[in-house]
C-alpha cells in the first residue's frame, strides 16, 4: 500500500516539476495535496509545508520530492485531510444555482468566482 501512495504522490509532484528536476516552488503544496484528495486550509498547507525538512532563504523558495515524500505518505495513511462531503459540495452549488435548472453555466462561475 505505501508504495502505491508514493507512486501517486509522485505523479502529482510531477505534474508541477516543470524544469523535471524532481522540485516544486513552495507555492505549488497546497495544490499538489489537494490535487491527491485532501484539502488542507491555508494554515494546514503552511503548517505540512514546515514539516516538510527544507532550508528556504526566501518565500520563493522550492521543495524536493526525497523531502516531501515521506511527509506526505505519512499525511495519505492518516487521512490527515478529509475531502469535503459531497452534500456540502452539492449544496455550495446549489446555492449558486440561482435559476434552479440543476446546473451552473460557465459564465455564472466565472461571475461568481470573480466578482462575488
Amino acid at each position: 500500500i505505501v508504495a502505491e501512495i508514493e507512486k501517486k504522490i509522485t505523479e502529482a509532484f510531477e505534474v508541477f516539476d516543470r524544469e523535471s528536476n524532481k522540485t516544486v516552488d513552495v507555492r505549488e503544496i497546497g495544490c499538489i495535496v489537494r490535487s491527491l484528495g485532501c484539502f488542507p486550509n491555508e494554515a494546514e498547507v503552511q503548517e505540512l509545508v514546515e514539516q516538510v525538512n527544507m532550508e528556504v532563504e526566501e518565500p520563493g523558495g522550492f521543495i524536493h520530492l526525497e523531502q516531501f515524500l515521506p511527509v506526505m505518505t505519512k499525511v495519505l495513511l492518516e487521512k490527515r485531510f478529509l475531502p469535503i462531503p459531497e452534500d456540502v459540495i452539492l449544496h455550495a452549488f446549489e446555492a449558486l444555482d440561482e435559476n434552479k435548472c440543476g446546473y451552473i453555466t460557465k459564465e455564472d462561475l466565472v461571475k461568481h468566482l470573480t466578482e462575488e
